[in-house]
C-alpha cells in the first residue's frame, strides 16, 4: 500500500469517526468544514504558483495566515479559516466563497435588471442562468435591489478618517441610455490612513463623464465626510478632474502620475526608433535621488531634444515638472505614491467583474456592483498590514 493510499485511507477513516461521535446532524457541518478549509488551501497554493515553504522563481506572492470566518450554508454555520496572501499580483478571494457573496448578488442583480427591462439577449440569459441556476422574478429583483443598495449607499456615505494621501482615476463601463449605448465613468478614491498608514476605498461615483462638475461633487462629498486636508493627491491630469481639485482640495500638493506622463510623452516623439530612448531619458528624471538632480536631468533632456523633437522638449518643459511633487514626501514613500498605479489595478478588478454583464441598463446597476467589489477589497485592506511606514512628513 503506497504512503498516499495510507493517508487518503486515514482521512476517510477521520471522517467516519467524526460521523459516529457527532452524529448525521452535527458530523456533516463539520466535515463540510474540513473540507472547504483543505480546498481552500489548495487553491491558494495555486493561486501562489507553489507550496508553502517552497522556493520558486514563479512564485505570485506568499501565505498570510488565516482569516477566520462564519459562513452560513444548508447544511448550518460552518466555522472557516479563509487563507490570506501577501505581496500578490491581484487580491486573493476563495472561489469557493464566491457564490452567495456581496459581489455574486450584485451581478445577479445587474444581469436580472437586463433580462427584465428587455436589454438583453441570448448571450445575457445563459449567463443568468449560470450565475443563479434558475429563473428570477421582478419581485426577486426588486427585494434583493433594494436590501442592497441600502447597504451600499451607507458604505458610500460613512463617516472617514483623516488621511494623508489621496489617489484617484476613473475607469469606464458600457451603459444603455436613451435607447443608445454610453461610456458611463466610475470615479473611484483611495485613501492612506493618517493614524496608521493603511489603505482604505473611501468611495466611488458613477456619472456619465468625467467633467469637472462631477469630480467636483465627489470630492467635495469626500471633505464632507472627514478626510481633512491629504498632504498630496495623486492623478492624472484629466482637465476635469484638475479642475475639481483647484475648487475642492487646492491646499493639497498635486502629484501628476507618473506612469500617465510616460504614455502622454510618446504622443510627441517623431520617430517610432525615439520612443525607447525618451522613455529611458523621462525615467531617468524621474528616478533622481531629490529634487534638484531632477530638475537637472529635465533641463538636460529638453536641451537634448531641442532640435530633434522641438514640440517634445516644449512638452516635457510643461508636463514633467507636474510628476516631480513627490520629491517633497520621504524617499520610503515615493516608489507607492508618484503614480496611480493603485488605481488602475482596482479598475482591473472592476472591468473583470463587469465584462460579465458586458452592457448595464443603468448607471444604478453599475454603481451597486462596483460598490460590492470596492467594499470588499477595502475590508482586506483595512484589515491587512500598513501600506506606508509611519514616518514624520513634515
Amino acid at each position: 500500500m503506497t504512503e498516499h493510499t495510507t493517508t487518503q485511507n486515514t482521512s476517510i477513516d477521520n471522517l467516519i469517526q467524526l460521523l459516529l461521535k457527532e452524529g448525521y446532524e452535527n458530523g456533516l457541518p463539520r466535515i463540510a468544514e474540513m473540507i472547504l478549509n483543505a480546498a481552500m488551501f489548495f487553491e491558494r497554493s495555486a493561486h501562489l504558483a507553489a507550496h508553502p515553504y517552497e522556493r520558486s522563481e514563479h512564485r505570485n506572492g506568499y501565505g498570510n495566515g488565516f482569516k477566520d470566518r462564519t459562513f452560513k450554508s444548508t447544511l448550518g454555520e460552518m466555522n472557516l479559516k479563509v487563507p490570506q496572501t501577501r505581496e500578490s499580483s491581484e487580491p486573493f478571494y476563495p472561489s469557493l466563497l464566491e457564490k452567495g457573496s456581496r459581489i455574486d448578488q450584485a451581478l445577479k442583480s445587474a444581469i436580472a435588471e437586463m433580462y427584465l427591462q428587455g436589454v438583453s439577449t441570448r448571450r445575457v440569459t445563459h449567463v443568468m442562468e449560470e450565475l443563479c441556476g434558475l429563473e428570477v422574478t421582478s419581485t426577486q429583483v426588486s427585494r434583493l435591489t433594494a436590501k442592497l443598495d441600502e447597504s451600499f449607499a451607507q458604505w458610500r456615505c460613512r463617516p472617514l478618517s483623516e488621511i494623508s494621501h489621496l489617489i484617484l482615476d476613473a475607469t469606464y463601463i458600457k451603459v444603455r441610455v436613451d435607447s443608445s449605448v454610453r461610456d458611463c465613468a466610475v470615479l473611484v478614491a483611495i485613501g492612506i490612513h493618517r493614524e496608521g498608514g493603511k489603505r482604505m476605498i473611501l468611495g466611488v461615483s458613477v456619472a456619465l463623464s468625467e467633467a469637472e462638475v462631477h469630480w467636483r461633487a465627489f470630492l467635495s462629498s469626500l471633505r464632507e465626510r472627514g478626510i481633512g486636508i491629504p498632504d498630496l493627491v495623486t492623478s492624472d491630469a484629466h482637465e476635469g478632474l484638475k479642475s475639481a481639485l483647484k475648487a475642492t482640495l487646492n491646499a493639497s500638493p498635486w502629484q501628476r502620475c507618473q506612469f500617465h506622463l510616460q504614455q502622454n510623452a510618446q504622443a510627441y516623439v517623431p520617430k517610432v526608433s525615439m520612443r525607447q530612448e525618451v522613455a529611458n531619458d523621462i525615467r531617468h528624471v524621474f528616478n533622481a535621488r531629490h529634487r534638484a538632480e531632477a530638475d537637472m536631468r529635465l533641463n538636460e533632456g529638453i536641451e537634448k531634444y531641442a532640435k530633434s523633437a522641438p514640440s517634445l522638449a516644449q512638452w516635457m518643459e510643461n508636463a514633467i515638472p507636474e510628476g516631480l511633487t513627490i520629491f517633497s514626501l520621504p524617499e520610503a514613500f515615493r516608489k507607492r505614491l508618484r503614480t496611480s498605479n493603485m488605481c488602475e489595478t482596482l479598475n482591473t478588478q472592476i472591468k473583470r467583474r463587469t465584462k460579465v454583464a458586458g452592457l448595464f441598463p443603468n448607471e444604478a446597476s453599475i454603481l451597486r456592483l462596483v460598490s460590492a467589489i470596492l467594499m470588499d477589497i477595502s475590508e482586506e485592506w483595512e484589515s491587512g498590514k500598513t501600506y506606508l511606514p509611519q514616518i514624520e512628513t513634515h
